[in-house]
């Protein structure tokens, strides 16, 4: 599972208006649930909650990765977002996040669920690419900043 498969117009959202840990990972799912990627946003939900209680995926340089494992989906799916204001997420480097990138598959599939955090954190290691998502207009930008 690449980014490229993952990821379509109706999963990015620019200027997330969200301001805690709780309200992104709300409009995260809100995202995933419009575009008909969930099956039970309830069970969803509690997989990311339970995943975030055990360690936070708040990483480092801005960026966080709400993710959990759950039938609430088929297979993976993942949503991007990007908020106007630092978010505290209890990211490693102790610093607010702004980058929030939220995947769930199911529990049985771990393959995919690796290979598309290795692609992520390969994506987001250069500072400019990070910029570049932030500097983002559109959704439709940010879909192609995502995808290059």
């Amino acid at each position: 599972m690449t980014l490229r498969n993952a990821l379509t117009a109706q999963t990015v959202a620019i200027g997330l208006t969200a301001t805690t840990k709780a309200e992104v990972i709300e409009s995260l799912l809100e995202l995933l649930d419009h575009a008909g990627k969930l099956k039970d946003r309830a069970a969803a939900r509690a997989a990311v909650l339970s995943r975030e209680q055990k360690m936070s995926t708040g990483m480092k340089n801005g960026i966080a990765i709400p993710h959990g494992k759950t039938d609430a989906v088929d297979g993976l799916v993942a949503c991007v977002a990007v908020s106007r204001e630092a978010v505290d997420f209890n990211a490693l480097d102790g610093q607010g996040c702004r980058i929030f990138i939220m995947t769930l598959s199911p529990p049985e599939k771990t393959g995919p669920h690796l290979q598309f955090l290795a692609e992520v954190s390969q994506l987001f290691k250069s500072p400019e690419q990070r910029q570049a998502v932030l500097d983002a207009k559109s959704s439709d930008e940010l879909l192609a900043i995502m995808l290059p």
